[in-house]
């Protein structure tokens, strides 16, 4: 279990480290839009829909990484205060019963939106507009599957807890 663990993390880190350079790329697109928009009165499309899908594919790929490094949000009342196996089964539970029924949701939803975009080559409805939008729609799937990957090493972690081991650092909650 350690090694699946260890690789799920991997990859998280790996596409977090990664997206985190996006962040450079979106503030200085959007720093270039409001110069050449509010300073030289230019503008296009194509470069404010830049910044927009960069701020879309930024949340959505780094969520598996948000969740390895235990940064998403959470009711912290009980959680907060609770001893390692309390927190190992609100995890397994958040976990099972929360983060993966809304990923297969979202799965089942998005999939077919997400395929017929992709067989359709889809672009930007905006004239001006940028390319490739079929890859930003795709992006939800990375998403549900990073951080469904997330949502496994979580339960296993829990279930290292839970018979009786110390807890793995890096844990990532429901």
């Amino acid at each position: 279990m350690e090694r699946t663990i260890s690789l799920i993390d991997h990859i998280n880190e790996v596409i977090g480290r990664s997206v985190a350079w996006l962040v450079l790329a979106l503030v200085l697109v959007t720093f270039t839009v409001a110069v050449l928009r509010y300073g030289f009165s230019v503008g296009w499309v194509w470069m404010q829909e830049t910044y927009v899908w960069l701020h879309a594919v930024i949340f959505l790929t780094a969520a598996g990484y948000t969740a390895k490094v235990n940064e998403h949000v959470r009711i912290d009342v009980f959680y907060g205060r609770a001893g390692a196996r309390t927190r190992a089964f609100i995890d397994l539970a958040g976990t099972l019963l929360l983060l993966l029924p809304m990923l297969a949701a979202i799965a089942i939803v998005v999939g077919p939106y997400v395929a017929l975009s992709v067989s359709r080559l889809e672009s930007s409805s905006e004239a001006g507009g940028m390319p490739g939008l079929f890859m930003l729609k795709a992006a939800i799937l990375l998403f549900v599957a990073t951080l469904a990957l997330q949502g496994l090493a979580t339960i296993l972690r829990a279930l290292i807890v839970l018979r009786g081991s110390p807890p793995q650092t890096g844990s990532g909650p429901a």
